[in-house]
């Protein structure tokens, strides 16, 4: 299964410049996803990170991780969020950096589902460029309500 842009922004509260997914390639519910973000030299972060040799930071790659996460989660549950649903980052174990991603850079987000237990949902989760791994964690979220 496919995700274009318009179900993504329907299923995720961000927006630009924090929207980090642009395409969903392959999602089986309850198991994976594979998805992608384009990097361009339009990204805002990019002005000062760094100016001389602009380079993705980490911490938006394991917030692209924790979308694509998320997406697989609201779609397995066949739940459309609405504005009083949010999803929480509980914890990131396990990060580890290997590869520089910079513009014109496409990153492979892949995300699996380890454990999903009382709303609470453990991800295992990597970006890759190339096929070279660039970013790999171990995710916990849940999904609340506030209002």
């Amino acid at each position: 299964m496919t995700m274009d842009i318009h179900r993504i922004l329907k299923l995720l509260p961000h927006r630009y410049p924090i929207l980090l997914v642009d395409r969903v390639l392959e999602l089986e519910d309850n198991v994976r996803i594979k998805a992608l973000k384009n990097v361009s030299i339009n990204e805002p972060f990019f002005n000062g990170h760094f100016p001389n040799r602009p380079v993705m930071p980490g911490v938006l790659m394991l917030e692209a991780l924790a979308q694509t996460a998320a997406l697989l989660s609201f779609h397995s549950m066949g739940q459309e969020p609405d504005e009083n649903t949010v999803v929480y980052f509980l914890g990131i174990d396990g990060a580890r950096f290997k590869r520089v991603v910079e513009p014109g850079d496409q990153l492979i987000l892949e995300a699996t589902i380890e454990r999903a237990k009382a709303g609470i949902y453990k991800y295992k989760a990597t970006a890759s460029v190339d096929g070279e791994l660039a970013v790999e964690a171990e995710l916990m979220c849940t999904m609340r309500k506030v209002s």
